[in-house]
């Protein structure tokens, strides 16, 4: 049996409706590319008939398909895990399963990787997501690049592409929290974009709230760098700084001046603004050592019900025939003793 050269990772959380255009969509594409694949889904919880169609599409297709099928909602990030643990193409490449990222592109990824990249991240060419989406997505590319040093153009598609060695690298991580993309490039040794269509939803809602979104960015952010530490205990000092210089100024006032009851709301609206920093701050500081408790706990990640999967048949031995051996009886055949 040759190697599998490619396998498709795709995360699956209540996609029933947009399930079949994917086969229908994905299944030619990568046929057209001849190299042996692999398409491994990872049904992430789904409450509606997501699974029951994944096992029918593995009926269809158990030479190339795969389904692992977690036992709960684990998120995005760690069905990708799940499928990199499964996964045993020599490139990995990560598809949503909403067909935003059309499937047809997967050829200039692994192009970009025929170049010599071991990593090669995508730049939706038009999105098609609400004006808010646009802007929040700028911002946050702009302050995680600064923060963390980590380049990513267009950090909220998933359409990329692995070299093994990444993906064992990845695999090797036991974190709870993280942001695949991010921690794949801190690997990388020689990283690459390239452009690829974006289309609307096929069917279906994201999954992929404000709060959500929010969440992901505090785990970038916490997950590669402690600037944000830093920056707070600088800010900390700059304070201290400021309140000392503040108190000096009215201890003078008070002796040149006298005492004045002005200015008694000004005083009350910086203490709710140092206090405003003060709260946030202890807030970052929390999510930092929420990390950690998640972490040293050792708890699994996820939980997997079952993996559907085409078993290989072992091949069966076959017992070589012994060597006659004469016997006393024999010697006679045919005569007379």
């Amino acid at each position: 049996m040759s190697a599998i050269q490619l396998s498709v990772v795709i995360p699956v959380y209540n996609e029933e409706q947009g399930l079949q255009a994917l086969f229908d969509r994905l299944y030619p594409a990568l046929d057209k590319l001849d190299i042996s694949y692999e398409v491994i889904f990872v049904n992430d919880g789904s409450r509606d008939r997501s699974a029951a169609i994944l096992r029918e599409q593995f009926q269809k297709r158990p030479d190339v398909t795969r389904v692992v099928l977690f036992n709960g909602n684990y998120g995005q990030h760690m069905a990708i895990m799940a499928g990199f643990e499964h996964s045993k193409g020599a490139r990995v490449v990560t598809l949503d399963a909403d067909l935003q990222n059309p499937p047809e592109d997967t050829h200039l990824l692994l192009a970009k990787m025929d170049e010599g990249h071991d990593y090669v991240g995508s730049i939706r060419r038009q999105r098609n997501d609400s004006w808010w989406r646009h802007v929040a997505s700028r911002a946050m590319n702009g302050l995680r690049e600064k923060i963390t040093r980590i380049k990513m153009t267009d950090q909220g598609c998933m359409f990329r592409a692995y070299d093994r060695n990444i993906i064992n690298a990845v695999n090797s991580c036991q974190e709870v929290n993280t942001f695949i993309p991010a921690l794949a490039y801190s690997f990388a040794k020689n990283p690459a974009e390239v452009v690829v269509g974006h289309e609307e939803r096929a069917a279906g809602e994201s999954k992929y709230s404000l709060y959500s979104l929010i969440r992901l960015n505090f785990d970038l952010m916490t997950s590669f760098s402690l600037v944000p530490l830093q920056l707070f205990s600088m800010l900390g000092m700059l304070i201290s700084l400021g309140s000392g210089a503040f108190f000096v100024f009215l201890v003078i006032r008070r002796l040149i001046i006298g005492p004045e009851a002005e200015g008694l709301f000004t005083l009350f609206a910086l203490m709710f603004f140092l206090i405003g920093i003060a709260l946030f701050g202890i807030g970052l500081l929390g999510e930092y050592i929420g990390r950690i408790y998640q972490q040293v706990r050792h708890r699994p990640r996820y939980l997997i019900e079952a993996v559907l999967e085409k078993t290989e048949e072992k091949p069966k031995r076959t017992r070589k025939p012994k060597a006659a051996t004469a016997t006393p009886a024999d010697l006679f055949v045919g005569g007379e003793e």
